[in-house]
Formats: C-alpha cells, structure tokens, sequence
C-alpha cells in the first residue's frame, strides 16, 4: 500500500513536528486521515460535527489509521439571508474547495473524511474531492426535526417569513407570529426541508460518496454516530483498497445523481453544484445541461417532500430515503458505480434494509408516480438564451403555464419592499435582476421575495423571474439562474415596467413579448453598471465568476 503520507513522515525533519502534537511512531507508520471539519457556532447544521468528528476518529482508529483533524469554513444561508452576508454564500464553496485542496496537498494526507451539511459547504467538499482523486468520504451531520404545526404542516427555519406575511394581512397575530421563532427550529443540524442542503446531501449519497442512508438519518439520533463510526473504518479501507474520488465520481455517477435530483424534486441550486462538481473532472457544462434536460424528460417523479408536501427530511428518511428512492428508479441507473462503501451501487442495494414500512404519501413507485418531468426543469427563449432554471415540483400544475407584466426590480430589497408595501397586484412577472454570480455579486436567493409573495397570498397568482437563485424551500411560480445574467448584458437587463413575459414549464419556454430587433434595440442602448464592489473576495469573485449555466464557478480568463 502506497500512503502520500510517506512525503511527510520520510524523516526525522518531518517526524518530530507530528510528535510535537503528540502523535507516536504507530501512528506516522500506517494512513493518516484527514477531517475536514465545518464545525461552527454560526451553522445550525454544522453544531454536531465536533461529536461527529470524534466518532469518526474512534472508526479510523480501529481500522489501524491515524487523524489529523483541521477546520474549514462554513457560512449559514439562513442566517445570511435578506441582507449583505448572502453575497458571500455561493462564492464560500470556492473558498472551501480551495481550502480543502491545499490542506490536503500541504500534508500530504492518504484520504479524508469531509464533515459538512449545508449549502455551499456540500459541494464545496465535493468540488475538492474530485480535484483531489484521493480516497474521499463525505459525511453529513443530518437534518434537524421539524418544529410545532403551522399552517397544516411541522414548521422549519423558513416558516417565520411566510407568517410574516400573514402577519401584514392580519391573517395571525403579533403573539401567534413572536411564539413561532422559539418552536419551528426545536434542534440543530440542516433545515428539516428539502433545501439545498438536504438536496445536496441526498445527491452525496446518489453518487456514491457518502455511505448508504447516510444522508438523511437526522442530527439527533444515535445512528447517526455509528454512521460516523463506520465512515471512519471505511475510508481506511477505501485507502487500504486504492479506490479514490475519481474512481467513484465519474460520468455515470453524475448522471445518477441527477436521476435522484429529478426523482425527489431537489432544490434548484444543485444544478449549479453538480456543474461545478462535473467540471472538476472535464465535464462541460453544455453537456450536464444536456443531461438534466434529458433526465426531466424521462425521470419519474417518486419523492415529495417539503415543499413539495407537507412532510419533512425526518419523514423523508422514515419512509426509506434515498435507498427507496434509488431502488424504485434503479432500471435508470448506473448500478456498476463504485461507491465509497467499495461495493457498487447495485450491489448497496440489494444489500440494504429496510427497516421502517413504505409510506407512498411520500415515495412511490416508479410504475405509479407523482408524475414526470416535474423535478426540475431548463428553460430556454429570448429572455434566457443560455438557459434558466426551475422547479416544477414545488409548482401548482395550474401555474406552470403563465403570462404577466413584468413589475422591474435592479435588486432583491427593491422588490421585497414592494411586495410587503402591496405594491404587486395579481398577474405580474416579478423581475429581480442584477442579482447574479457578477452582478449581485454572488448571486443571491430570492428566498424573502418568494416567502412574502406566500404570505402575500400571491404565490399562485404572481410569478418571479431573476438571474438570481432560489432557497430549495420556496414555492410558488419561480424562474431563477436566468443567463447570461443583467450584468453581462443579458435581455434581462432590458426588461422594463409592463413588458409581457410567457413561462411555459410543459414547453420548456421563457420569453419576453419583443422581437429580435426589439431586444437588439434595447440592448445597443443598455449600459454595464459599475461593478457594486471593488475590493476584497467579492471583488475578486465577481470578476472571475463564470455564469448560472456554467455552475457559476471561478474560471480563470482565457
């Protein structure tokens, strides 16, 4: 067995600065493991990954391996939301993948453990582990419960923006609204929704990087520490065995994981994800936009969870999770994928057991689904000539064809005033734009603008166009990663008051009422804004973000 750690542990010059930190000549002798662990005070997600990280070190132990445990950084959307912070969530997973990369190569680890739960940090992880190709596990910490009942369902994190609503149409009171913040969230660990946190965790899990079930079991049960256990004796065994991230993130697995995006309604985001991921091995993103047009099409639609439904992540994983779901699909999938258990997907499978009874409120069978074509879905026409995204799953089917006037907001804040001052009547096209990687910059959610029109009583008769992105919580009639985006001249830019916009979800189709020569018009008088900021990471970012369609990563200039 060949251990990159041999390059740090050759001589005495490199010895004696592991013993300084009590580390003995056994432990320099065998593999040494990385954590790379998200822990914070900030993330509810992440504050049980320093328990998680200690039951991960005693798998590693037993397994004959050595731990070098080390920080990464790790941003809450939910915390970051409605203000400044939210610019900096998306750019944060390049910062982590980059983290992550020079931990590894500085000291040369022979596999690592990543501990991460929510957006960005996810992918992030991911986007390091297929740069890395060395023996890689990630490991959620799992999603939190669900709060008291609200509105015919167990409240989450989100559930206060659209009582907020409420509260403006005097449809709760001030006590009912106040007493909420204290039950919707009753314990840590990721939103108890199928966000993109969640969402992205049950796609870990689908390419094979995370160990079977290992998504979805929630913060506070025990198995989720002999999960841990157990990731730390199989990436022992994955280094053992010589199987690293490249064997196991590969074409087929991406594809598998965009099977499951499609049959669970995941969030948005995680087609900028995945993107991203994909070009980390060479994939381009026309040919993962490719396949999730593909994949929609053919895809059924077995899982629906919160926002889908009324049930939560806990629910979720009671009635199989992501094991049921890949079962029910499993003559879509790509069955001969190594995983990191170092068995195959299909073989996972017929290994795995059910240990809590089918419920089909939540997932179906694949002969008797929810439908098709309702994961997510590309769209395409003269206001979004590179694409755009949606999300038919948390759509009322009555809305999935719809045409308004366009109400033009240049940013987020505009907009929500807007729509709590009453400002936006039935039958309008939102439009929030110079929100996204570039222009925002770091293309932030539109989560507020969504959760108020809820609120609002408009979610089903309004819509919402931005180049912007969506929270995976939201509902209602959404369009976001709208590219080429405002601030790189994209029609967008040149919508004004009143102008009629079509989406037509079933046609794949997004357009404004203008001809070519219109738009070409309009465009020859447009000027660029000045860039918002101009100094620090966000500068930095803004001028090397690559667009929505391209995963919105960091892309050196050619």
């Amino acid at each position: 067995m060949k251990l990159h750690s041999a390059n740090a542990t050759k001589d005495a010059n490199h010895r004696n600065l592991f013993k300084s930190m009590g580390y003995s000549d056994s432990d320099l002798s065998g593999p040494i493991i990385g954590i790379a662990n998200s822990w914070n005070e900030l993330v509810p997600g992440h504050f049980n990954l320093r328990q998680i990280a200690e039951y991960v070190r005693k798998g590693v132990h037993k397994a004959g391996g050595a731990v070098a445990e080390f920080g990464v950084i790790a941003g809450c959307d939910g915390i970051s939301e409605g203000h400044e912070g939210m610019k900096y969530i998306l750019p944060s997973r390049e910062l982590i993948a980059n983290d992550v990369e020079t931990m590894v190569r500085a000291h040369s680890l022979d596999g690592i453990v990543l501990l991460g739960s929510c957006d960005k940090i996810v992918p992030g992880m991911l986007m390091a582990a297929a740069r890395l190709g060395i023996p890689a596990i990630l490991l959620p910490g799992g999603p939190m419960l669900g709060g008291v009942e609200f509105d015919g369902r167990k409240s989450d994190s989100t559930t206060n923006a659209e009582a907020f609503g409420m509260l403006q149409r005097g449809l709760i009171d001030e006590k009912t609204y106040r007493n909420l913040e204290g039950l919707c969230s009753p314990t840590c660990g990721s939103c108890s929704f199928l966000g993109t946190a969640n969402t992205m965790c049950c796609l870990s899990e689908a390419l094979g990087m995370t160990i079977p079930d290992g998504a979805l079991v929630p913060a506070v049960y025990a198995e989720r520490l002999r999960l841990a256990e157990r990731t730390g004796k199989a990436i022992v065994a994955l280094v053992e065995k010589g199987i690293d991230a490249h064997d196991i993130i590969t074409r087929e697995s991406l594809e598998n994981a965009v099977r499951v995006l499609m049959a669970t309604g995941g969030s948005t985001n995680a087609v900028l994800h995945l993107s991203a991921i994909a070009a980390e091995i060479g994939i381009p993103a026309e040919e993962m936009m490719a396949l999730y047009e593909r994949c929609s099409r053919t895809t059924p639609h077995v899982a629906k969870v919160n926002p889908a439904s009324k049930h939560d992540m806990e629910a979720f994983h009671l009635a199989g999770g992501i094991p049921r779901v890949m079962k029910e699909i499993r003559s879509l999938l790509h069955t001969d994928c190594v995983t990191v258990t170092g068995s195959a997907v299909g073989e996972n499978l017929d290994a795995h057991v059910e240990r809590y009874p089918a419920n089909p409120e939540i997932i179906r069978p694949a002969s008797d689904p929810f439908g098709v074509n309702l994961g997510l879905a590309v769209l395409r026409g003269n206001l979004a000539p590179d694409t755009a995204i949606t999300k038919p799953a948390a759509i009322d089917p009555s809305m999935r064809v719809f045409s308004g006037a366009a109400r033009v907001f240049d940013g987020e804040d505009a907009a929500d005033e807007a729509i709590l001052a009453g400002e936006i009547p039935e039958g309008t096209v939102v439009v929030i734009r110079y929100e996204g990687p570039k222009g925002g910059p770091g293309m932030r959610e539109m989560f507020a603008a969504m959760k108020y029109l809820y609120g609002m009583g408009l979610a089903k008769k309004t819509a919402l166009v931005t180049d912007g992105r969506f929270s995976g919580t939201n509902n209602g009639c959404f369009v976001g990663h709208v590219s080429p985006e405002a601030a790189e001249g994209g029609p967008l830019a040149i919508v004004r008051d009143g102008d009629r916009i079509t989406i037509d979800i079933p046609a794949g189709s997004l357009r404004i009422d203008l001809t070519d020569e219109e738009i070409a018009e309009r465009l020859r008088a447009w000027k660029r804004p000045e860039p918002t900021v101009k100094r620090g990471f966000l500068a930095t970012y803004a001028r090397l973000a690559a667009s929505a369609a391209e995963g919105a990563v960091m892309k050196l200039p050619e």
